[in-house]
C-alpha cells in the first residue's frame, strides 16, 4: 500500500488542520495547478511553464526539478504528484525530436487523470519580451473563445472546458469594475489555437462609461493539437455531479407566472363562523333578560307597559 494511501490519525493539531483542509467540502477550494518538467525540456518549454505560473499564481506549484516520466504511458507519477500536492490540475512540458516543444495539459478527478490533451508550441512570445506594464499576482483574468470549432468538435469542446478549469481562478461573490484588467482570449481557426493575453486599460471618454483598450501584456502562445486522452462519457457525468447539499431546495405551493410575480397558497382548517369574535358594540350587548332566557330556553316576557 502506498504511503499517501494510508489512514493516517493526526498526531498534533497542526496536522489535523491540515487533514481538514484536504477533506470533501460541499464548496471546494479553487482548484490548484501543478507544472512539471520533462526530463528533457528544452528552454522553450521551461520559459512557457514559468510564464503560465506567472499568470495562474498563487494557485500554482511550480516542479523546477526535470522528472522522466510519460503522461500518456504511465500516469502514475502524475498522480502520485497530485496527491502529494493536493493539484487537480497539471501541464506538463517536454521536448523530443518527434514531439517538440510539447505541452500535456490536464486535470484529476479523485486524485486519477481525468482528462488530457497535448498541444505543441508553434510560437512563443514571453512576458519578458513584451515592455509593457503587467497585472498584479493573483488577478482574476476573462476568458474570451472565438471560433466554431469550440462549440462543434467535440475534442476542442473539451479542451475549452479544460482551460476554462486551468485559468478561471477563485469564484467571487461581487465584481468591481476596476477590477476587470486581464483578459486571456483563445482562438481556434485553421487547425490551430492561439493564446493571448491583453491588459485592460479604462480611459476617460467624457461619459460615465470609460473607454476600454487592450495592451498585449504576454505570455503569446501558438498552439497545435495532437494527441488526446478523453474521459469516457460515464465518467465525465459523475465528475460532474454535485451534492445534494448544493441543490437548491424546492418550495411547495409556490408558483410564478409570466411576469415573473411569485404567488403562494395557503392550506387552512374549516372554520367555525359561529365563534368567530366580532367588533364589541354597544347596542349588540344582550340583555340579562335575554340571556337568562337562553340559558332556561323559554322566551322572554316583554316589559309591561305603564
Amino acid at each position: 500500500m502506498d504511503a499517501l494511501d494510508r489512514v493516517v490519525k493526526p498526531k498534533t493539531k497542526r496536522a489535523k488542520r491540515f487533514l481538514e483542509k484536504r477533506e470533501p467540502k460541499l464548496n471546494e477550494n479553487t482548484k490548484n495547478a501543478m507544472l512539471i518538467k520533462g526530463g528533457n525540456a528544452n528552454l522553450t518549454v521551461s520559459e512557457v511553464l514559468k510564464d503560465i505560473y506567472a499568470v495562474k499564481k498563487p494557485f500554482a506549484v511550480l516542479y523546477k526539478r526535470k522528472n522522466i516520466t510519460r503522461p500518456f504511458e504511465d500516469q502514475t507519477s502524475l498522480e502520485f504528484f497530485s496527491k502529494k500536492s493536493d493539484c487537480s490540475l497539471f501541464l506538463f512540458g517536454s521536448h523530443n525530436k518527434k514531439r517538440p516543444n510539447n505541452l500535456v495539459i490536464g486535470r484529476m478527478f479523485d486524485y486519477h487523470v481525468l482528462d488530457m490533451i497535448e498541444l505543441g508550441v508553434e510560437k512563443f512570445v514571453s512576458l519578458k519580451d513584451i515592455k509593457n506594464s503587467k497585472c498584479p499576482e493573483g488577478t482574476k483574468p476573462m476568458l474570451v473563445f472565438a471560433g466554431d470549432m469550440f462549440d462543434v468538435n467535440e475534442e476542442y469542446r473539451r479542451l475549452k472546458s479544460l482551460l476554462i478549469d486551468f485559468f478561471r481562478g477563485p469564484t467571487v461573490p461581487s465584481i468591481r469594475l476596476a477590477g476587470l484588467e486581464y483578459v486571456l482570449h483563445f482562438t481556434a481557426v485553421d487547425g490551430k489555437i492561439y493564446m493571448r493575453s491583453y491588459k485592460v486599460l479604462l480611459k476617460k471618454s467624457g461619459c460615465k462609461i470609460p473607454r476600454i483598450e487592450l495592451e498585449e501584456m504576454g505570455p503569446s502562445l501558438d498552439l497545435v493539437m495532437r494527441r488526446t486522452h478523453l474521459a469516457s462519457d460515464d465518467l465525465y457525468k459523475l465528475s460532474l455531479k454535485q451534492p445534494k447539499g448544493l441543490k437548491p431546495k424546492k418550495k411547495k405551493n409556490i408558483s410564478h407566472d409570466v411576469f415573473g410575480t411569485t404567488y403562494g397558497r395557503i392550506h387552512m382548517q374549516k372554520q367555525d363562523l359561529s365563534k368567530l369574535q366580532t367588533r364589541k358594540m354597544k347596542g349588540l350587548k344582550k340583555r340579562p333578560a335575554e340571556k337568562s332566557a337562553e340559558d332556561s330556553g323559554a322566551t322572554p316576557k316583554k316589559p309591561k307597559s305603564a
